[in-house]
């Protein structure tokens, strides 16, 4: 085989098929006219050549590299585009969700809240959570995955009782609605998509709904120490919560 023959056979058209594929990962019709060579590149080599290969699906293509990017700063415009393009390509929600939470997993929070910020897409509500019930003011529910990260839907304006965490710090990442966290003596800080709240060992303090909007946050524990405990307090009233701005 000569060095410029494809390994697509001596018919495979690459500009063509480029084209198409390129179209369908866009959402639309990409033309550099004004740059004929770098047009031409993209379309027949990216697209045509390398995509057209079948070690990997057009979907596992765009899942790695919105993985690749979320561990990248300064790459938000190009992560927003991939998120578009691994959809158009049959990547699921559920699957970009997965980042989200292999990240948080694997302690690269900063990380999970980039993504989380710019997923714009709902979560899996999960159970009602009736093993805490107690603890809370209105209506949560529980969604756990793997690695000890749970996701926790608030309706507008449940919020959990004060608390501390003894022995463990709790990293909280919102990826959906609008919340608050606030600790004792403190203004409460809003909690909006991508926001990540690292919640120091001994400190008491309540997460919540705003009570104009449900809110999920993901809850992980990291530097947990042998015997850590949660330490329940009283709840959070309707006139401290009203009080919030």
């Amino acid at each position: 085989m000569g060095e410029d023959a494809s390994p697509l056979g001596d018919d495979y058209d690459a500009l063509k098929e480029g084209t198409r594929v390129q179209t369908q990962l866009t959402g639309k019709p990409f033309d550099y006219a004004f740059a004929p060579a770098t047009d031409y590149y993209l379309k027949a080599h990216l697209f045509g050549d390398i995509f057209a290969r079948d070690n990997l699906t057009y979907a596992d293509r765009e899942l790695v590299t919105v993985s690749a990017l979320s561990g990248l700063q300064g790459v938000e415009p190009q992560l927003k585009a991939h998120i578009a393009g691994a959809r158009n390509m049959g990547v699921t929600e559920e699957q970009l969700q997965g980042i989200v939470v292999a990240l948080a997993a694997n302690g690269l929070l900063e990380e999970a809240g980039r993504l989380a910020g710019l997923l714009e897409t709902e979560w899996p509500q999960g159970k009602p959570n009736d093993a805490y019930a107690q603890y809370f003011v209105g209506q949560s529910f529980l969604q756990p995955y793997y690695g000890g990260v749970a996701n926790v839907t608030f309706e507008p304006r449940c919020r959990n009782n004060w608390h501390v965490h003894h022995g463990a710090v709790q990293v909280l990442i919102c990826v959906s609605g609008k919340g608050w966290y606030q600790e004792w003596n403190k203004p409460a800080v809003p909690l909006t998509p991508g926001t990540v709240i690292a919640i120091p060992e001994g400190v008491k303090h309540w997460h919540g709904a705003a009570a104009d909007s449900w809110m999920q946050h993901l809850a992980i524990h990291t530097q947990e120490q042998p015997g850590a405990t949660n330490e329940w307090l009283e709840p959070v009233s309707d006139e401290q919560y009203h009080t919030i701005r």
